[in-house]
């Protein structure tokens, strides 16, 4: 399989990540932690990308890198607001109304949110999406394009520090969140029984569903972790009202 199309994404993943530190040198008070988030989250990335994915076992590392583990550490670097606190005003402007956009109030919702990302692990294993992707590099890179930007928003809905529209209380989305590691959980043991079936050999089926099963916990518990570490329960309200209303100034 060719890795051209994956060398060009990481390629520019990397240009990212460059841009992020330049924008973040020009805050002077910007948290040295949400670097270190991001530009983790960049080389967890850039790992995925050029991992050579042969075997069942190495398409779901793969898949773990680009999908659960480079999302969260993109997302915990805050870029949006990294963004409105360097762009000149007028840009801010934009990213204030695409924020405050319909379809973004439609997408940026946990359960739209738990619908993409679990849906597009359905459809890659219980279809014949997955032996497609071994042949045709273009369509995998399609398929690592969906897990990337639908883990980046399962995350950012669930525990991105960025402003997110309509964001359900925190008890309510650690629920989603327990909904998305029972699946992940079930999936991965219907896998490793032989219940899903799969044109790869048993043992690489067997071990690609081990690694999803305690890959995924770990991911997801990190997540889980994140979104209970910035939970404020009796000044969340609060403190949530002023950082989002400095931000929304700059957009307005």
């Amino acid at each position: 399989m060719s890795h051209a199309h994956h060398l060009d994404a990481a390629i520019l993943v990397v240009a990212v990540a460059i841009g992020y530190e330049v924008l973040a040198a020009l805050v002077r008070d910007w948290p040295a932690r949400r670097t270190l988030f991001f530009l983790a989250g960049a080389a967890l990335l850039v790992t995925g990308l050029t991992l050579d994915a042969t075997g069942f076992r190495a398409h779901t590392l793969q898949h773990l890198l680009i999908g659960m583990l480079a999302p969260l550490g993109l997302v915990l670097g805050a870029p949006v607001t990294l963004l409105l606190r360097t762009v000149p005003r007028p840009i801010a402007r934009l990213i204030g109304r695409t924020l405050r956009h319909r379809l973004v109030h439609l997408i940026a919702n946990p359960v739209t949110a738990l619908a993409l990302n679990l849906g597009g692990v359905a459809l890659l294993h219980l279809t014949a999406l997955y032996p497609a992707t071994t042949r045709e590099p273009a369509l995998a890179l399609l398929v690592h394009v969906h897990f990337l930007l639908s883990g980046y928003l399962f995350a950012w809905v669930v525990a991105g520090p960025d402003p997110a529209p309509r964001r359900p209380p925190v008890p309510a989305r650690l629920v989603v969140l327990g909904v998305a590691i029972a699946f992940h959980s079930v999936f991965s043991q219907l896998l490793y029984a032989g219940l899903i079936d799969l044109p790869v050999p048993d043992q690489e089926r067997r071990g690609g569903a081990e690694l999803m099963y305690y890959g995924g916990d770990v991911a997801e518990l990190l997540l889980a972790a994140a979104l209970v570490a910035g939970w404020r329960p009796r000044q969340g309200v609060k403190t949530t009202r002023t950082q989002s209303s400095s931000l929304f100034l700059k957009m307005r």
